[in-house]
């Protein structure tokens, strides 16, 4: 059977328990366990460990109540977390199928112990026969009615925890969707609001304002989509609960946008010549968006979707212009 948690997941994971509520490491172990109803719990020498170690990072910390450390989560862990978002939801994602595949192992092992009892069943019952003890045989008969029923209990039991699964599976994907189209329809729109501002600087004349307010306004809104991205992210269900924003039913509060940076509101450092100072807002805004990829790292999802928003950027620019095009 494969791991349920892929290297560095369960870590991940933790920090998400702990940004819920503060936890010790039992009632870790015990809502892990509920989370994959009932078919894997980690031991006390998975949990602690890895406890220790995003203590020692300074993600978690401490406090010692009744003669038990109880952990929580730290501002650098909230942080760490936040930036992980993409991460955790397919981690969800993950659980659900994880859950699915031990159920789907349980029912082999099942069929499997099935098959190997009728076959010890049918073997004391020739030996009975063949012995003409009819009170033996009757003995192994009604042993071989229980087992067959305890068989199909299981055999049922396996069968409906692999229905939840594949539903939790589907609902996940949905979402993703909806979300994915939600995103898309809100950066075409704030696109197109930029767009039109900058135009009417155009068609009064005013080439360099025009320019810095453009890039200025797609700034902000960028962040203030990003801010909204974040919040709804955090707000995805998890397995066992259909929760929106997390096990214990709270919502949590969207981070406010983001400043527009210094350079983009400048107005008043540009220059007479506005193909000049385009070049040099366009360094401006490279060199920000290479520091924060240097700081915080960039995963395939986050490259994806930067190419996509540069690309709509590039295009909404290009056509300003070239209006005659």
């Amino acid at each position: 059977m494969p791991p349920v948690f892929a290297h560095g997941r369960l870590r991940l994971y933790l920090l998400k328990l702990l940004d819920e509520a503060p936890r010790h490491g039992y009632e870790i172990i015990r809502l892990l366990e509920e989370r994959f109803q009932g078919l894997y719990a980690p031991s006390a020498g998975t949990v602690y460990p890895r406890l220790a170690k995003l203590e020692a990072e300074g993600l978690v910390t401490h406090t010692t109540e009744g003669g038990r450390k109880v952990y929580a989560i730290t501002d650098a862990g909230r942080e760490e977390l936040a930036g992980r978002q993409g991460e955790l939801a397919e981690l969800e994602l993950e659980i659900r199928e994880s859950v699915s595949a031990l159920a789907a192992d349980i029912r082999e092992d099942v069929r499997g112990a099935a098959g190997d009892l009728r076959r010890q069943v049918r073997e004391a019952a020739r030996l009975t026969r063949a012995a003409a003890d009819s009170h033996s045989f009757d003995s192994a008969k009604e042993d071989y009615r229980r087992a067959k029923e305890q068989w199909k209990e299981q055999a049922r039991r396996a069968k409906e925890e692999s229905r939840r699964a594949r539903q939790d599976a589907q609902q996940a994907r949905h979402q993703a969707r909806e979300a994915q189209e939600r995103a898309r329809e809100e950066v075409r729109r704030a696109t197109e609001r930029v767009q039109e501002q900058v135009q009417e600087h155009l068609r009064r004349g005013d080439w360099p304002a025009g320019i810095a307010e453009g890039v200025s306004a797609l700034a902000k809104e960028f962040g203030a989509f990003t801010a909204r991205t974040a919040g709804a992210a955090g707000e995805a269900g998890t397995p066992g609960t259909h929760g929106t924003a997390g096990t214990n039913g709270t919502r949590r509060a969207e981070p406010p946008a983001g400043p527009a940076p210094e350079w983009a509101e400048a107005a008043d450092s540009l220059s007479k010549d506005p193909a000049r100072d385009l070049d040099r807002l366009l360094d401006r805004f490279r060199d920000d968006i290479r520091d924060a990829a240097r700081d915080h790292g960039v995963t395939p999802e986050q490259l994806a979707e930067s190419r996509r928003h540069l690309a709509d950027a590039a295009t909404r620019i290009t056509a300003l212009l070239h209006p005659g095009d």
